[in-house]
């Protein structure tokens, strides 16, 4: 995959300086799905161009542990797609948020520049993609690359070999490149969530809210997700249109805050069983039902950890685990610690063995009953880590939730009475310990139980974990 940036701009070797990158040394960035180089063709006061060079292995793309294809053969390693977006975002981050110490007079300044892409996917042909980059005052040579050489009657492809070339602030230039790529492929290989909504948003701005085709640009880099495109059209209308932006963003912040407050006992939880899982010196942890990775993001920061792994039986969820985490961003040395696979607990994995710990975060009352033999097999028979940390609701606290009337006085609770409509039970505190200790004596496992949460003398604690460490 290939991107060259020219100038001719005197002294064009200037562009090192803009570029952050010296034209007598190759660069090289490590990225999670490959490398990047960054290499001079030419560098002469006359003309100066920089090759970006993004070497992804086809292979790893399909049998890595954060694989998004199913083929071997696909165009990811040599056209321009997403993933030359975050070589971009990381090899010229710099360049693009407009500082430069040796030439930031430059920086600030107009310079004619010619960028050429040799293998652009143009969903949507030549007229999308000057749609896209001749509002923006680009002048578009597009030469649309045939299917086979060797057999015309194929007739032509989706790519195109492009030449473009404006007058433009460099950091400009990067931005528009930055997300304007993906959206005519019209793909991403990475979760896209609320984050991408800010990142558009951020680089879009002073030019995205005023583009022709600027609905168009939002639904494709949002792939077409229409919450998310509905909220970053609302919220550039609004930039456009608010009079005190200053009060708006403190009013979002304050709306910010109020929302994440009910979200302190899950923070709690977290907290406790990584100070349980800390305490007992593991070095490999494998969260079980890791969801969107909020413990996985908190293990990565512990050095003490050497190998985490994250597992769930949902794709989504893993998908918000990778976008969370910023798989393809982490530097090389935490990436190797990091794993994400696709499982379910209620089926024999030899990947859940040897491990020194293990988590189930609010995971055990996801399953029906009757299914929990099964992962109290899988678990505690047959991957038998060393620990083992197991968190629930208590049942009993919920008559102090605001809209739930949990009754512990029988057996059988209503859907409506629990805390998540996908609960298939909540157990009291002396259903979670019974429960506990069958499978500690069951399984050669000593076994102890605590609260988290602020304790209500009569209810308890709003959730409850057993921490079990095996003795046999």
């Amino acid at each position: 995959m290939l991107l060259t940036l020219s100038t001719t701009h005197r002294p064009a070797t200037d562009l090192g300086y803009l570029l952050h990158k010296n034209p007598a040394t190759t660069h090289t960035v490590d990225l999670g799905f490959g490398q990047s180089h960054v290499v001079y063709a030419e560098a002469t006061d006359e003309r100066c161009t920089a090759a970006l060079i993004l070497d992804i292995d086809p292979v790893a793309l399909v049998r890595g542990e954060s694989a998004r294809f199913d083929q071997y053969v696909n165009d990811r390693p040599y056209a321009a797609s997403s993933f030359l977006s975050v070589a971009i975002g990381r090899v010229f981050g710099t360049a693009m948020s407009g500082r430069s110490k040796e030439r930031q007079e430059l920086a600030d300044s107009e310079v004619p520049y010619e960028v050429r892409l040799p293998v652009l996917p143009c969903r949507g042909g030549e007229k999308i993609l000057r749609a896209l980059f001749e509002p923006l005052g680009y002048e578009v040579d597009a030469k649309q690359l045939p299917l086979d050489k060797k057999f015309p009657e194929w007739g032509e492809s989706q790519y195109f070999d492009v030449t473009m070339k404006s007058t433009i602030k460099l950091k400009d230039l990067l931005k528009h490149l930055f997300v304007l790529i993906p959206v005519l492929d019209d793909d991403k290989h990475y979760y896209v969530g609320k984050d991408e909504v800010d990142k558009l948003l951020h680089k879009g701005q002073d030019w995205l809210e005023s583009h022709p085709a600027k609905d168009e640009i939002v639904r494709r880099y949002l792939v077409r997700q229409k919450h998310l495109t509905r909220d970053a059209l609302e919220r550039l209308t609004i930039a456009d249109d608010d009079p005190d932006p200053d009060a708006r963003e403190a009013h979002d912040a304050a709306e910010e805050e109020a929302t994440e407050r009910p979200l302190s006992l899950h923070e709690i939880r977290l907290t406790t069983v990584l100070d349980a899982i800390r305490d007992a010196g593991a070095k490999s942890v494998i969260d079980l039902g890791c969801g969107e990775g909020k413990l996985l993001q908190m293990l990565l920061k512990e050095k003490q950890f050497e190998r985490v792994v994250g597992m769930d039986v949902s794709h989504s969820s893993l998908n918000r685990a990778e976008s969370r985490l910023r798989v393809d961003r982490l530097p090389p040395m935490v990436a190797k610690r990091l794993r994400l696979i696709h499982g379910s607990l209620v089926y024999r994995d030899q990947r859940l063995d040897g491990f020194d710990a293990a988590a189930l975060v609010e995971v055990i009352e996801h399953l029906d009953v009757p299914r929990l033999a099964a992962l109290e097999r899988n678990v505690f028979e047959f991957a038998k880590p060393k620990l083992i940390v197991v968190t629930t609701p208590n049942r009993e606290y919920n008559v102090l939730f605001k809209g739930l009337q949990g009754n512990v006085e029988t057996e059988e609770v209503s859907p409506r009475t629990m805390r998540h409509r996908d609960h298939r039970f909540e157990w009291t505190r002396s259903e979670f310990e019974t429960w506990g200790n069958k499978v500690a004596e069951g399984f050669g496992y000593a076994v102890t139980f605590e609260p988290i949460g602020p304790v209500d003398d009569t209810h308890g604690a709003p959730s409850q974990m057993a921490t079990f460490r095996r003795i046999s």
